[in-house]
């Protein structure tokens, strides 16, 4: 039974009015997609995986459904425990109807209807049928990981890898040619992580094993590190990427550096004032390699994980125990930022939020460094995480609309660890259409609708086009020749 879909997620979801559905249709919706932060498993495109079903691609690994499956009194055996796939996505389709303005619910019919064409409501009555016609779908030309990517437009991605990753299926997807580009972005969240000196040290003999080096002191350590850091580069890498609670700033010399690594190095816990020291000497210097080579670098800024401790021991991180954090984080956030511009060393920088409340110290933030050199070289990125939904996206425009400039806004990216989640940037561009056309026609903005047009153009694809430096060359192609647009000017 298919229901009347009319006056939900028709052609004008989101859309209330005349201006923002034509700003939407005739600029918009046919823009490519560059996802310069995701978490999918560059693996699994390289294999070119076929997913066995509906629940392999769409449940797995989905901390924001896990969650709601909890709290709507799902077993953790029909999540990540031991019941059959089919039995886990019943439960999930038992869910859905429950997750009314949670925005789970848009994204799930979103996804639905873009990659399997049904425009049905998913609940318990049709979730046999629905199951069955996706698996199935999923075992066909067209619906492997690659093309998933490719029937939503993808047309460049960069997915989030350790330093001591070999980056084997980035250079396989290079040789192959693979229509969507795909590269690494540089996480080195686990070498400054020094909470636990056993867990540091099995990280640092990772390191010795990949960068052929004997690691001994803390100039051995960088050394290696940074051997890494220009491996990445060789191999397509031009963003960096930091996951932190908040930003760090202390003051320190060199030398209690490395003290503070021998002692690491000897087995020895170190203090709060040393873990803060250890972390914030190693952000300066990563970001200065960063912009010795020009690249990107991302700060993930405010989120606490792992706050149940009881299912974090027995599940681990990742599985949907996190929340938004009330952190400080402008006093260090405007040191680290000053410190680096002050010695001209300050590389575009993309600085993204968790906390709301923050949103307008982070808009500032980042105009206190807008130099002149770069259009839009500091960004207040995305709202991200818990923030990706109707509401966090419209206070993060608001925000930087107010403070800074929208029109140079590098735009959206799914930090999703699925293929499946591509319709987000779709989302955005609604929401950002229906923003832009309602103030036009309530005459808060001028009706020039070329204009604007452009304006949304490059918010939504050209801006993120131009501000990273992609490699030369074969992949320059795929992104300039790889699509058929016309841009307004």
């Amino acid at each position: 039974m298919i229901l009347n879909m009319k006056t939900f997620l028709d052609k004008d979801f989101l859309l209330s009015n005349e201006t923002s559905k034509r700003l939407f249709h005739e600029y918009v919706n046919d823009l490519p997609i560059i996802d310069y932060h995701c978490h999918l498993p560059v693996k699994q495109i390289a294999q070119d995986t076929r997913f066995e079903n509906l629940t392999r691609v769409w449940l797995n690994g989905d901390h924001y459904k896990w969650r709601a499956m909890r709290t709507n009194g799902v077993d953790e055996s029909y999540i990540t425990g031991n019941k059959s796939d089919w039995e886990k996505f019943h439960k999930w389709a038992e869910t859905v109807p429950y997750t009314l303005r949670n925005p789970l619910y848009h994204w799930t019919h979103l996804e639905l209807q873009r990659y399997f064409n049904i425009n049905d409501l998913l609940g318990p009555r049709n979730s046999k049928e629905i199951y069955e016609h996706c698996s199935s779908l999923l075992q066909t030309d067209g619906f492997s990981a690659r093309g998933l990517l490719q029937r939503m437009n993808v047309e460049l991605i960069c997915t989030t890898d350790d330093p001591v990753d070999s980056l084997e299926f980035h250079q396989q997807l290079k040789r192959e040619d693979f229509a969507v580009a795909v590269f690494p972005a540089f996480r080195a969240d686990k070498a400054m992580d020094i909470d636990d000196p056993v867990l540091f040290n099995a990280y640092v003999k990772r390191l010795e094993e990949v960068s052929a080096t004997d690691i001994s002191s803390l100039e051995d350590f960088l050394s290696a590190l940074n051997s890494r850091h220009d491996y990445f580069g060789a191999n397509g890498c031009c963003i960096s990427d930091h996951g932190l609670e908040q930003m760090v700033s202390d003051p320190f010399i060199e030398s209690e550096i490395k003290l503070i690594f021998e002692n690491l190095r000897m087995g020895k816990k170190q203090g709060t004032a040393e873990k803060r020291k250890f972390k914030s000497a190693m952000l300066l210097w990563l970001a200065e390699w960063d912009h010795d080579k020009g690249w990107v670098q991302q700060f993930h800024l405010g989120a606490m994980r792992n706050i149940n401790s009881r299912m974090m021991k027995q599940m681990g991180p990742d599985t949907g125990w996190d929340s938004i954090g009330d952190f400080a984080q402008a006093s260090a956030l405007a040191r680290f930022l000053n410190k680096l511009d002050s010695e001209n060393k300050l590389a575009k920088t993309i600085i993204y939020n968790l906390n709301p409340a923050d949103n307008e110290v982070m808009a500032t933030m980042t105009g206190n460094f807008n130099d002149g050199s770069v259009a839009g070289k500091i960004q207040f990125g995305s709202a991200w995480w818990f923030l990706d939904q109707k509401d966090g996206m419209v206070k993060q425009l608001n925000a930087l609309s107010n403070m800074g400039l929208l029109s140079k806004f590098v735009g959206m990216l799914t930090d999703s660890r699925s293929f499946l989640s591509f319709p987000r940037h779709e989302y955005f561009h609604r929401i950002l259409c229906q923003i832009f056309g309602e103030e036009i026609e309530k005459g808060e903005l001028p009706s020039d609708i070329p204009w604007v047009g452009k304006i949304l153009q490059d918010i939504c694809y050209y801006n993120a086009r131009n501000y990273f430096n992609w490699p030369q060359g074969s992949v320059q192609s795929k992104i300039t020749g790889g699509s058929s647009l016309n841009r307004v000017s």
